[in-house]
C-alpha cells in the first residue's frame, strides 16, 4: 500500500531504522533484566560471604540454603509502607531516589560485555560513564536536603564532596590508559590491551590500577568509605528516612553503581572480554566465549568489595578526604607524567 508512496531507498532506510531501534531496545531489556537479577542476587552473595569469612552460615531460612531471600526481600520492600517525613520537600524526595537510579542505569548502556554486544558504542563512552556516576551524585544530595532531617543531610553534604574528590583522583588514573589506547571508546580500550605485550593495562599502568580500586570503592560509598551513611553516626544517612520502594531504589543504583566500577575496571584494566595472550594458549580456554572471561572478572571486583567490608573498618571523613587529595590525586597526576615521558621516549 505504501510503496507507491514512499521511494524504495527511503523505505529500505526506514526498514533499516526499525531493525536497529529494536535491536537496541531488545539490548535493553536483556541488560536491564539481568542487572536486576544481579542486585538480588548480589545481595544474597554479600551475606553468605560475609557471614563466611566472619564465621556465620548467612541467610538460610527461605529456599534451599536461603537462595529465595532476595526474592522474599523484594517482595518485602515492593508492599512495605512508604512512610513521607510530614515536613519534607515532597516533590524532591520523590524525585532523588529516581535519578540516583536512573543515573545508574543509563551507564549500563555504554558497557561492551562482549565484542558485539553494547547498546551504546560511542567514542567517548568512558567520559559520558564519568558523567552519569556525576549526576547520580545529585540524586544523594537531593535526599538529603529534601529529607528535613540533619543526619541525612549530613550524609547528603558528605557523599558531595566525597564523590566530587573521588571523581578527580578515578579520572586521573584513568588518563594513563587513555593515553596507552589511544581512545576513549571503551571497545578500543579492550582492543588495545589484546594487542599489547602484557595483554592487559593493569600491570603497565599498576598505580592508575591501584588508584582506581581505591577511588572505585569511595566512589560507591563501600566500607571503609562508606561516610555518607555511616550507621554509627548518622544512623542510615541520606537515605535515613526513606522506605519502602523508594528506600528499594537507593539499594538498586548502589549495586548497579559496584557493578559499573567494576566493569569499567575489568574493561580498561583486565582486558574486558578478552584473555592475555599467553593465557589464551591453553587448548580448551580459547573456546569460553568473550562474556564468561568479561563476568568473570566483573565478579572478582565485586568479590574484592566484599572482602573489604568484611574485614576492614571505616575510616574517619578528615582521613577519608586527606587520602583523595593528599595522596590519590598526587599519585595519579605523577603518573599520567611518567606515561607521558615513556610514549614520548618509546
Amino acid at each position: 500500500m505504501f510503496e507507491n508512496l514512499i521511494e524504495p531507498s527511503v523505505l529500505d532506510a526506514l526498514i533499516k531504522f526499525g531493525i536497529n531501534v529494536g535491536i537496541i531496545l531488545l539490548k535493553i531489556v536483556v541488560v536491564l533484566g539481568i542487572t536486576l537479577l544481579h542486585v538480588a542476587y548480589a545481595t544474597y552473595f554479600e551475606r553468605k560471604v560475609i557471614g563466611h569469612m566472619q564465621v556465620r552460615l548467612g541467610p538460610m531460612r527461605v529456599g534451599p540454603h536461603g537462595l529465595l531471600q532476595p526474592i522474599a526481600d523484594g517482595v518485602k520492600l515492593f508492599f512495605k509502607e512508604d512512610i513521607i517525613p510530614a515536613k519534607a520537600d515532597k516533590p524532591v524526595f520523590y524525585l532523588s531516589p529516581v535519578i540516583f537510579m536512573a543515573a545508574a542505569m543509563v551507564s549500563l548502556s555504554f558497557i561492551p560485555f562482549t565484542g558485539n554486544f553494547v547498546i551504546a558504542d560511542v567514542n567517548l563512552g568512558l567520559l559520558f560513564l564519568f558523567a552519569m556516576s556525576g549526576l547520580g551524585v545529585y540524586g544523594i544530595f537531593m535526599s538529603g536536603w529534601s529529607s528535613n532531617s540533619k543526619y541525612s543531610f549530613i550524609g547528603g553534604l558528605r557523599s558531595t564532596s566525597q564523590v566530587i574528590s573521588y571523581e578527580i583522583a578515578m579520572g586521573l588514573s584513568l588518563v594513563g590508559v587513555m593515553m596507552m589506547a589511544g581512545s576513549l571508546n571503551l571497545s578500543d580500550i579492550v582492543k588495545a590491551q589484546e594487542n599489547s605485550p602484557f595483554g592487559i593495562f593493569a600491570i603497565p599502568q599498576i598505580v592508575g590500577f591501584v588508584v582506581f580500586v581505591i577511588a572505585a570503592v569511595a566512589e560507591t560509598n563501600r566500607t571503609p568509605f562508606d561516610l555518607p551513611e555511616a550507621e554509627s553516626e548518622l544512623v542510615a544517612g541520606y537515605f535515613t528516612e526513606y522506605s519502602g520502594f523508594r528506600f528499594a531504589l537507593f539499594f538498586l543504583g548502589e549495586y548497579i553503581g559496584m557493578f559499573i566500577m567494576s566493569s569499567i575496571c575489568a574493561v580498561c584494566f583486565l582486558g574486558g572480554w578478552t584473555m592475555p595472550w599467553y593465557i589464551m594458549k591453553i587448548p580448551f580456554l580459547s573456546y569460553v566465549p568473550g562474556i564468561f572471561w568479561f563476568l568473570l572478572k566483573v565478579y572478582a571486583f565485586i568479590f574484592f568489595y566484599y572482602w573489604i567490608r568484611a574485614t576492614v573498618p571505616r575510616y574517619r571523613y578528615d582521613q577519608l578526604m586527606a587520602i583523595g587529595w593528599k595522596i590519590l590525586i598526587p599519585v595519579a597526576l605523577a603518573n599520567i607524567l611518567i606515561t607521558g615521558l615513556i610514549k614520548i621516549l618509546l
